[in-house]
């Protein structure tokens, strides 16, 4: 593949991944409104508390589409609202394991375009995205040991 395809393709990568953290930051910032029940102030510090990290990959992303000669999207991937708590955290849960996997593919792409530095940029993402669907399923635990959320 010419170098310039796998720019391109690099880029279209790259524009999807901004999607995904364009509907994290919405996602996040609606679960924390919507959320409910006993266990409320403990979601709700937790979705808020993701947003500046969901912020950032967006911000990264965008500068590095610009940089690459792309135009960054403005379109969030669709957000679900589920109506219980679990339905929430299942949701988080499956966005954070699509990102790692996006990521993943992305880290392949960087390195094939010659971007070393986006590659290990995108590898820290990776550890980010990591973290939080770790802290997600340690939530989602409680919901399965009888603990209501």
């Amino acid at each position: 593949m010419a170098k310039a395809d796998k720019s391109k393709e690099l880029i279209d990568g790259l524009n999807k991944d901004l999607a995904g953290e364009l509907a994290a930051v919405i996602q996040y910032t609606i679960y924390g409104a919507v959320a409910k029940g006993a266990h409320r102030p403990t979601l709700v510090s937790f979705f808020e508390g993701e947003i500046p990290d969901e912020l950032g990959h967006a911000k990264f992303l965008a500068n590095k589409i610009a940089a690459l000669g792309g135009t960054p999207t403005t379109k969030p991937n669709p957000v679900p609202v589920p109506d219980t708590n679990r339905g929430l955290l299942e949701e988080v849960l499956k966005a954070e394991t699509q990102a790692i996997a996006d990521y993943t593919e992305r880290v392949e792409q960087a390195e094939a375009a010659g971007e070393t530095g986006l590659k290990v940029q995108l590898e820290d993402q990776i550890l980010d995205e990591t973290n939080h669907r770790e802290e997600t399923a340690k939530l989602l635990e409680q919901t399965s040991s009888g603990h209501e959320l």
